[in-house]
């Protein structure tokens, strides 16, 4: 259980699973070189097994106070929607425990976008976390057809029959410390969490980057971004910032310099 302290806050790195990438790496990103590749491996050496891409799926808690935020729900168990291409069932139930957290204290989710590795544990069906106000942007939610129909039917459903689904239109802050920032590219409506605390900042990227290349180099394309431009502007204007990373698929989950 790795966490970094924010102010009063502390973010919590929870593996909901980890396992070998259904494609291989230089597919993906196309564009990139054998330098690129030397660089990125020795900035991430524990992403790389057997010479391809060993992906962790990572979801992040925010402590702060009696408020507990989650951000992303990972794979979710062996029936989510994930399970057609996840190397693994998930785990984050055993991760909430491990690190003090049962489901009822969590009282906001925020969604960094609705691939289904990082909205398992959403809702299956009826929403996982009882308590808690689940948060999307207005664009993601209007792209629903470009997403599998059972992230439709088994997750946004279910929260908007309960009253528990909260659409942004952009940036807001959900409270002194914790704020939501708009990094659309990857998705149409993906968004991302920032940490703030005098002059530290935790930001919790969703798939804004998903390999260390994208560190090594931010223009690089991954193949599966609905636009590419888009979400290298994002990913640039983020990492200008040049804030503490807290990462959904690296290696480690914290990365502080690149």
């Amino acid at each position: 259980m790795l966490s970094r302290a924010v102010g009063t806050a502390t973010v919590i790195a929870l593996e909901d699973g980890i396992g070998p990438f259904f494609r291989p790496r230089r597919d993906v990103f196309p564009g990139a070189t054998d330098e690129h590749w030397q660089r990125a491996d020795q900035l991430d050496p524990d992403a790389r097994h057997d010479g391809e891409w060993l992906l962790r799926f990572r979801c992040f808690a925010i402590r702060s106070g009696d408020d507990v935020t989650l951000v992303d729900a990972g794979i979710g168990p062996a029936d989510a929607p994930a399970s057609s291409w996840a190397p693994t069932p998930g785990q984050l139930p055993d991760e909430l425990a491990a690190a003090g957290i049962h489901p009822d204290e969590v009282t906001t989710v925020v969604l960094t976008h609705l691939h289904t590795d990082h909205i398992g544990w959403a809702a299956l069906d009826e929403p996982y976390f009882g308590n808690a106000m689940y948060v999307l942007q207005q664009a993601e939610w209007a792209a629903l057809d470009k997403f599998s129909p059972a992230v439709r039917s088994r997750v946004v459903e279910p929260l908007q029959a309960r009253d528990q689904l909260r659409l942004l239109d952009g940036d807001a802050r959900l409270n002194g410390a914790t704020r939501i920032v708009a990094t659309p590219g990857h998705t149409p409506g993906h968004q991302s969490v920032l940490v703030e605390a005098g002059d530290t900042t935790v930001a919790i990227t969703g798939d804004l980057l998903v390999h260390a290349i994208q560190l090594v180099d931010p223009e690089l394309e991954y193949a599966f971004e609905d636009d590419p431009a888009l979400a290298r502007e994002s990913r640039i204007r983020l990492l200008q910032g040049n804030p503490v990373l807290a990462t959904s698929h690296l290696g480690r989950p914290y990365v502080e310099t690149w």
